[in-house]
C-alpha cells in the first residue's frame, strides 16, 4: 500500500446475526450484517478526513475498525506504515497512546461516579504516564485548553454537575491527555446545543494546529464538515459512493446520493424551494443488501444496469482525488442535475 498515515483497503465488518435454536437447526446458511463492506481510503498526517452518511452507513463501524476496537472481517488497516489489521491486545497497547476517540454521547461514554479529573486523568494511570501530582498538574492544563476555568473546581465535579457542552469538552480532554496523533471524532457535536457547537469546531480546528492531528471525523452533517474537513468519503450501506476534496464534493457532486445529502442541508432563506428528487423509501437492511448499485431502489436515475451490476469507484477525469460509484456517470457525458446550496 502507498506511504499514507492512515491506509484501509477493502476493510469490511460482517457480524454473523445470532440464530435461535430452532432457526440455528434448520437454516443451511449463516447470515450476517454487513456494516463495512470493502471501504478504501487513505487519510494523510495532519488532514482531516471526513466521513459522511446516513445513520446505518458504516461510519461509525469503519472508525472503531481503524482503532481496532473491532477486529476486522476482511481488508487492511495501516497506521503509520504499520499493518495493524491482525495485531494482538498487547502489540496494539503501545500504539493505544497514538489512537484516541470522542464518542458522540458524552453522557454514555463518562462514568457517572468519576469526578471530571478522575476521569480525564485515568488514562494517564494505564499508560503509566503520570500519577499524583503530577498527573494532576496535565490534568488541570487540559481543562483549561478546553475553556473549563477554573479548573480546579470542575475537577472536582462529576458529570451531571455540568452542562452537556461542557461535558462533550471533558470528552475532548479525555482523548487528548495523551497527546495522541490521530483522533477519530465520532459526531463530537451531535448532542451539544446549537449555540455551542460553532464554539465546539473551533475549539476542535485549534486543537488540531496545537497538537497536531490528523482527524477522521464522522458526521451525518454535511454543513459541519464543509467547515472543518480536508477531504470528505461519502459512505451508503458500507460502502463508498463518493470522495474527494471539500472543494470537488461540494461543488461538482457526481453521485445521485451526494447530490440528496447536500439538497437536505437547511438554507437560511424562506423563499428557497427544492426542485432535487429527494431518495425514495429508507436505508435497506445490510443483511440482505440489495444487487448491483446499492443505491439504486432509491435513485431516480437507475437503469436496468444499476440493478444488475455493482459500480466500481473510478477516478473522475481532470479533477485528481475526486472518485464517484456510478454507472451513470461518463455515460454519454450525463449527470445529475446539481442543486445549487449555499453552505
Amino acid at each position: 500500500m502507498a506511504e499514507h498515515f492512515i491506509a484501509v483497503e477493502n476493510l469490511k465488518m460482517w457480524f454473523p446475526v445470532q440464530q435461535d435454536f430452532i432457526e440455528g437447526l434448520f437454516s443451511h446458511q449463516r447470515e450476517f450484517v454487513r456494516a463495512v463492506d470493502g471501504v478504501s481510503f487513505h487519510i494523510d498526517r495532519g488532514e482531516v478526513f471526513g466521513l459522511a452518511g446516513e445513520s446505518g452507513s458504516g461510519k461509525t463501524t469503519t472508525g472503531r475498525l481503524i482503532l481496532r476496537l473491532l477486529e476486522p472481517t476482511g481488508g487492511r488497516i495501516d497506521f503509520d506504515g504499520r499493518d495493524i489489521t491482525h495485531l494482538s491486545e498487547a502489540a496494539m497497547r503501545p500504539l493505544r497512546r497514538r489512537m484516541q476517540v470522542i464518542f458522540q454521547d458524552p453522557n454514555a461514554s463518562l462514568n457517572p461516579r468519576m469526578t471530571i479529573g478522575k476521569a480525564v486523568g485515568h488514562a494517564l494511570e494505564i499508560h503509566n504516564v503520570a500519577h499524583g501530582d503530577k498527573a494532576k498538574e496535565r490534568v488541570l492544563e487540559m481543562l483549561t485548553r478546553m475553556g473549563l476555568t477554573p479548573p480546579d473546581r470542575y475537577y472536582r465535579l462529576y458529570p451531571h454537575q455540568i452542562s452537556g457542552g461542557q461535558r462533550q469538552r471533558v470528552v475532548m480532554a479525555r482523548a487528548l491527555i495523551l497527546r495522541p496523533d490521530f483522533l477519530v471524532a465520532d459526531e463530537p457535536i451531535a448532542m451539544a446545543d446549537v449555540s455551542v457547537r460553532a464554539m465546539l469546531l473551533d475549539l476542535l480546528r485549534r486543537l488540531k494546529d496545537d497538537f497536531h492531528l490528523t482527524y477522521l471525523f464522522i458526521t451525518h452533517d454535511l454543513a459541519t464538515a464543509k467547515y472543518i474537513c480536508d477531504r470528505i468519503a461519502v459512505m451508503y450501506l458500507g460502502q463508498i459512493v463518493e470522495i474527494g476534496s471539500v472543494d470537488q464534493v461540494y461543488s461538482n457532486p457526481l453521485h445521485p446520493y451526494t447530490q440528496a445529502l447536500l439538497a437536505a442541508v437547511p438554507v437560511p432563506d424562506p423563499k428557497f424551494r427544492r426542485t432535487a428528487p429527494i431518495p425514495k423509501g429508507e436505508i435497506p437492511n445490510p443483511i440482505h443488501p440489495p444487487s448491483g448499485c446499492r443505491f439504486h431502489a432509491r435513485c431516480a436515475y437507475a437503469r436496468e444496469r444499476c440493478r444488475t451490476e455493482q459500480p466500481l469507484l473510478l477516478p473522475v477525469e481532470g479533477e485528481p482525488g475526486h472518485f464517484v460509484s456510478c454507472h451513470m456517470f461518463g455515460e454519454n457525458g450525463w449527470k445529475p442535475v446539481a442543486q445549487e446550496v449555499q453552505i
